[in-house]
């Protein structure tokens, strides 16, 4: 379907024959310089009789170039049919805890001790790039939550901004009860039983002004589904001069607080102690029942403005070439032959 984004461009289609009616006739002074050949340019430049039909083809033209200005600058565009977009999945927000402690190399992958927040990065693209339809969004915390990624249907931006993640970013601490709080607030207003808020941590409450537990129960009371994960090993070994011994790298690590904010708001507690697991764990989140939207359509739009503009600078170019040329060719044409 063909639209007009200015229609009221048209109006001005009278402005040229207006300017030239209420312009004041100029009157024309003889040049004080004697040119010899002035009498012979003169008479080959006499109007004769295929001067009012050029002019009126002129004329023509020139009205055909103000047109096509004109529908250029109207901005012509060419809307298409409808198109859906897929939304018959879930408000997905990402809660993941950036704070120093998940610089800890517990995590093995490929043989290799890693972070376990590169392990965790790399699971979650995983998980993201699978939940195609969903609206995914990100938000990280330490000592203050913040949202790095709104609820959107970009997968790939939220990938992104994960990616260009760095630890401490949001303080060396971890507010839980913030991050649940904040999550509440950005999915409290989308549709009821599709906002799901999947809460990554390897430590405990240590910062922030809600309660974990009180944030738990508010997000019941919302309708958000809280899936909590706690993320760090059960045992690894340090090597020193004095020999190796063996620590719990997840001592700090909060299970029965995570146990209980996913029983308040019926959603469910993972452990996560490798890579596995992790993998694991979001592979059976994957596993949600989609819940039906509703449907979102948005209509293609073309811009078409170039193609009257073009055709105008071409015709004007031929014109300004063309016609004095022309013109000037047949009265000496017809004054020599």
């Amino acid at each position: 379907m063909l639209t007009f984004v200015w229609p009221w461009i048209f109006l001005l289609l009278p402005l040229p024959w207006l300017v030239y009616k209420a312009a004041p006739i100029t009157t024309r002074e003889e040049a004080p310089l004697f040119v010899p050949f002035y009498i012979d340019l003169e008479e080959m430049l006499l109007p004769g009789p295929d001067a009012a039909r050029t002019r009126l083809a002129s004329m023509l033209l020139l009205s055909v170039i103000w047109l096509l200005l004109l529908l250029a600058a109207s901005r012509p565009q060419w809307v298409g049919d409808p198109v859906s977009l897929p939304v018959s999945g879930r408000d997905l927000m990402l809660a993941v805890d950036i704070s120093g402690s998940m610089a800890q190399e517990d995590m093995v992958v490929n043989g290799q001790p890693v972070a376990r927040i590169t392990m965790v990065k790399a699971v979650v693209n995983e998980f993201i790039d699978r939940r195609q339809g969903d609206r995914i969004g990100l938000l990280l915390f330490g000592t203050e939550p913040f949202i790095q990624a709104p609820l959107t249907f970009d997968r790939q931006t939220v990938k992104t901004l994960f990616a260009e993640t760095q630890l401490g970013f949001a303080g060396k601490q971890t507010s839980l009860g913030d991050a649940i709080g904040l999550a509440i607030k950005r999915l409290r207003e989308r549709p009821a039983d599709s906002r799901i808020l999947i809460l990554l941590t390897d430590g405990r409450n240590t910062a922030g002004n809600v309660e974990p537990l009180q944030a738990a129960k508010l997000a019941a009371q919302t309708g958000v589904k809280i899936y909590t994960i706690g993320v760090g090993a059960d045992e690894m070994v340090i090597r020193s001069l004095f020999g190796s011994r063996r620590v719990n790298p997840a001592a700090d690590l909060d299970e029965d607080t995570l146990q209980q904010i996913a029983d308040l708001t019926h959603g469910r507690y993972f452990r996560a102690r490798n890579n596995d697991e992790l993998q694991g764990i979001y592979q059976l989140i994957d596993q949600l029942e989609p819940v039906a939207q509703d449907s979102e359509q948005y209509r293609p739009i073309k811009a078409l403005f170039y193609w009257p503009l073009a055709i105008a600078l071409m015709a004007s170019f031929l014109f300004a070439l063309a016609v004095p040329a022309t013109t000037l060719i047949q009265k000496i044409s017809g004054k020599r032959i």
